[in-house]
């Protein structure tokens, strides 16, 4: 049965919702257009779908309670609808498989994160045999990027260059929910790129688990430093962002294409997890403090005006005082603008939940609330620099985009830097403003002036009409591993 074309019977709604990574919602832009190809149509916001699909994430902290806490609160919303229809996909449907239908058996259908397209299929044949299905295939056949998507924004678009992660840190579960780092072709990349500049859109980022190992199989460490360039060279695409690189791979050669690329934004996500070196080699990161700081000097020395952010996790099994001690250091010397901090739990399933020295949760929570009062003391220093500057805006939706109490709106500078911006009469999300920073609190930036200029944009009309943009997929099917297309924009065939 073909899954793009798999009608219902009658026009249906449904409603996505997302939990978890950058990659889960793009994941879930794919399959908002995969039901849309089928003929669902999108619920309104006040109204119950006929179809929830939920886009699960197995990393963050009590994802099980929460996903069934949320199946529990749906459970008499489909008594009531008959015929409603809950589809439960994404990473902890990859880990879990038949326990969640077994917990709560008026789920209908189950998918996992290598056959996101069999959805519309699984949901029909769900109604028609009238039991639930369960679907888990445990390698990648085609890229997502092959089926069609309905983008959130009309503006910015996620665009995947890698599925999986080759790294084996012992925290983490991704890779054995996700698979080996598989690469696409940078053709087809660059392609889906040019497509979202041809609807508009202004700015991308560029996706995978571990961005700065693509090219692995092509065997080509510059592939990742070529791409950027070859990104921000398109016509018409103003800002290339990426997520999330990895120290161990980080090469020179990227932060020379980041420098020498206008269109690429002067921000880099570099996760630290740690500042000691025994904690380091103990979760498996394949660097040292030293490697890092060394990275972070370089960033700065050839983009002083980087924003450089992180993810920190406290309480790693056997961490100690001085181990900790070791990661407020590196943070006082990176000076990051903000910091994604987590208190370590147990994930079932990886190494480091049946380490030695697990720590008593009180011990990790007073660790915790130190490193994020000295993060937000360093935030907040590091946004006060900011007073005075002029900054290019990308106006944003969703970010409090509009308060009528202070008549501003919000923006990301090209840092990523979030700013709320006294706003004028026909300001919209998408479209380009300049102003100057007034003031700066430690997670924001305040500008409370005259705009200095606004150019109204494409997507600026697109999101005054309602309109996104959409990308029907491609068919290319698996890249050829060691023979990569060449870089200028083609259409990948």
């Amino acid at each position: 049965m073909d899954s793009a074309t798999t009608a219902p019977t009658s026009t249906r709604t449904y409603r996505v919702r997302t939990y978890g990574c950058q990659m889960n919602v793009h994941d879930s832009e794919r399959l908002s257009g995969l039901l849309e190809a089928a003929g669902y149509t999108a619920a309104p916001e006040d109204e119950d779908a006929d179809v929830v699909v939920l886009n699960t994430c197995a990393v963050r902290e009590n994802a099980d309670n929460r996903l069934y806490g949320n199946l529990g609160h749906l459970r008499p919303v489909k008594d009531a609808r008959p015929g409603m229809q809950i589809a439960v996909g994404g990473c902890l449907a990859q880990k879990d498989r038949g326990e969640i239908v077994r917990r709560a058996p008026w789920v209908d259908v189950v998918f996992g994160t290598h056959n996101v397209g069999s959805l519309p299929a699984l949901l029909e044949r769900a109604r028609h045999n009238a039991e639930a299905q369960v679907e888990i295939v445990e390698s990648l056949e085609v890229f997502p990027s092959t089926l069609p998507a309905k983008r959130d924004s009309a503006y910015a678009g996620w665009v995947s260059i890698s599925v999986g992660c080759n790294n084996t840190c012992t925290f983490c579960i991704v890779p054995a929910l996700r698979g080996k780092e598989k690469d696409r072709r940078p053709g087809e990349i660059l392609a889906e790129v040019q497509a979202l500049v041809d609807q508009g859109v202004l700015e991308v980022t560029l996706l995978g688990q571990n961005v700065n190992a693509y090219g692995v199989e092509f065997r080509d460490r510059g592939a990742f430093a070529d791409l950027l360039r070859a990104t921000g060279a398109i016509d018409g695409l103003e800002r290339v962002r990426f997520t999330s690189p990895h120290p161990r791979e980080f090469t020179d050669d990227v932060i020379e294409a980041m420098a020498g690329t206008p269109a690429v934004c002067h921000q880099l996500h570099m996760p630290l997890q740690s500042g000691s070196d025994d904690v380091l080699r103990r979760m498996r990161r394949g660097y040292r403090q030293d490697r890092y700081l060394g990275i972070i000097d370089r960033v700065r020395a050839a983009m002083p005006d980087a924003a450089i952010t992180t993810d920190i996790i406290v309480g790693f099994p056997g961490e100690t005082e001085a181990d900790f001690e070791q990661t407020l250091e590196v943070v006082r010397q990176a000076r990051f603008a903000s910091a994604f901090t987590f208190q370590y739990s147990k994930r079932p399933g990886t190494p480091a939940a049946t380490m030695d020295g697990q720590l008593p949760k009180e011990v990790v929570q007073e660790r915790y609330l130190r490193l994020t009062a000295l993060q937000d003391e360093i935030s907040w220093a590091e946004n006060r620099a900011q007073v005075g500057r002029t900054v290019e805006l990308l106006v944003a939706a969703g970010e409090g985009s509009k308060d009528a109490a202070t008549g501003r709106s919000s923006g990301r500078a090209r840092d990523g830097r979030l700013v709320h911006f006294t706003s004028t009469a026909g300001v919209r999300p998408g479209d380009v403003v300049e102003t100057v920073v007034t003031d700066a609190k430690p997670h924001f930036l305040v500008a409370d002036c005259a705009l200095l200029s606004h150019r109204r944009t494409r997507a600026g009309d697109a999101h005054e009409a309602g309109t996104r943009p959409t990308t029907p997929g491609v068919s290319l099917g698996m890249p050829r591993i060691g023979v990569p297309d060449p870089l200028p924009v083609s259409t990948g065939c």
